[in-house]
């Protein structure tokens, strides 16, 4: 069983992540700062190429001139972190050495590099998640319904704005590479009909118990919104691949238990493996908040009914690993079971469908007795050979930790 994967394409089951103590966990501000990176090309390895040398203005902070004034706040944040501004504009923030990987709660930091996540770079991104057999949950103890037949995911008909709004794609680096997840606009109570918030899986900004924060972190609401070919996508303009802009993480969280146990590979943390996202637009914008933006943000049900009452759930996501490419956006249906990675966890839906890796943290969607759609759980983890997804039920933790964001943002 694999959690479902950052950018690397996450299994449609995807890899599944653990987080251990009940604890929730943290993520850090990271900064109002804007870097140039102009003319950024990728490499095979998904490495930006050299940024110009001046930064630009994307902020209230920017001076006159065209350059950025760096808040004192994030300054004096960046140095404690040992980040050099410049030298992390171009190229430092690829050392992944392991002293220097940022782990704990409060250590994300996420510097926008403008004009780094290009349409070449977006387009070649996938899935580092690591399959295993799903031997590996058969001894758990806990309540497990039978393998769900798989269900075929179906194609969302473009233009996606128009029939998933709210659904996307997160883009961020890794010590592997360029990975890409799947995520969904969700309300912000902080902000009503103004949210900056995405939700997606835990595995999607974090690394689990063997990393720290992922980096260059964006969310691209409505990706390749006309649903092109991989062929027709070549050349295309950032505005086609993003016709609602790029919006970077300034702050992130999960939950403790992601961070504690998460991995690769099998189950542990599985069922805390979710995340929000503070999201800003990489250029400024224009004065409109996310859900302005695309028009659109789901309510999150955090007391969703046991698995047994729900009758259908709808997963979406952008499927990377083969057969698919990561380019065009799906859809499955079906009713869930139930899935018990661990004893002592709280038992996970589980839902047949063929998305691969790429599809991890995309929405699951349950209409609620108001007969209104509303997030109750993200792709998290599947089997190595696809056929069914698992994700987490949102309670207490995921509140927490949504909770948090929002009030992190309130009076802003």
């Amino acid at each position: 069983m694999r959690p479902i994967r950052p950018s690397v394409t996450a299994r449609g089951g995807g890899r599944a992540r653990r987080t251990a103590s009940p604890v929730l966990a943290a993520v850090a501000l990271v900064s109002t700062l804007a870097l140039t990176a102009t003319g950024c090309n990728s490499d095979d390895t998904g490495a930006a190429g050299m940024p110009s040398a001046s930064t630009a203005a994307g902020d209230s902070g920017a001076t006159g001139d065209g350059k950025i004034k760096i808040p004192d706040d994030i300054r004096k944040k960046l140095k404690e972190h040992g980040i050099d501004v410049d030298k992390w504009k171009n190229g430092a923030w690829k050392n992944w050495n392991k002293d220097d990987w940022l782990r704990e709660a409060n250590d994300f930091v996420n510097p926008i590099i403008q004009g780094l996540w290009n349409p070449d770079r977006m387009r070649r991104a996938n899935d580092p998640d690591k399959g295993v057999d799903t031997n590996d949950i058969s001894g758990d103890q806990g309540v497990t319904d039978p393998t769900p037949a798989p269900v075929k995911a179906l194609k969302v008909a473009p233009p996606y704005h128009a029939n998933a709004a709210t659904a996307g794609k997160v883009f961020f680096d890794s010590p592997e590479g360029t990975m890409v997840c799947s995520a969904t606009v969700v309300e912000d109570p902080a902000h009503p009909g103004k949210s900056n918030l995405v939700w997606t899986a835990g595995h999607c900004v974090h690394a689990g118990k063997k990393g720290g924060w992922y980096r260059n972190i964006a969310f691209v609401p409505s990706y390749n919104d006309a649903g092109r070919s991989t062929a027709q996508l070549q050349g295309a303009a950032r505005e086609q691949v993003a016709p609602y802009g790029v919006w970077w993480g300034d702050w992130a969280q999960t939950s403790d238990q992601w961070i504690e146990q998460g991995g690769a590979t099998g189950g542990q943390g599985a069922s805390y493996d979710f995340a929000v996202i503070h999201v800003t637009p990489e250029k400024g914008g224009n004065g409109k908040s996310l859900e302005e933006t695309v028009g659109s943000a789901l309510p999150v049900n955090f007391d969703a009914p046991a698995v047994p009452k729900v009758q259908n759930i709808t997963a979406t996501g952008y499927p990377a690993a083969p057969p698919y490419d990561g380019q065009a956006l799906y859809q499955c249906q079906d009713k869930p079971g139930r899935l018990s990675v661990t004893a002592s966890d709280p038992t996970m839906y589980r839902i047949g469908c063929t998305m691969t890796g790429g599809s991890s943290g995309g929405g699951w969607v349950e209409k609620g007795a108001d007969g209104k759609p509303a997030l109750v759980s993200n792709t998290s983890i599947g089997p190595v050979t696809a056929g069914w997804l698992a994700g987490p039920r949102l309670g207490t933790v995921a509140k927490g930790v949504y909770a948090s964001v929002s009030k992190k943002f309130a009076g802003r």
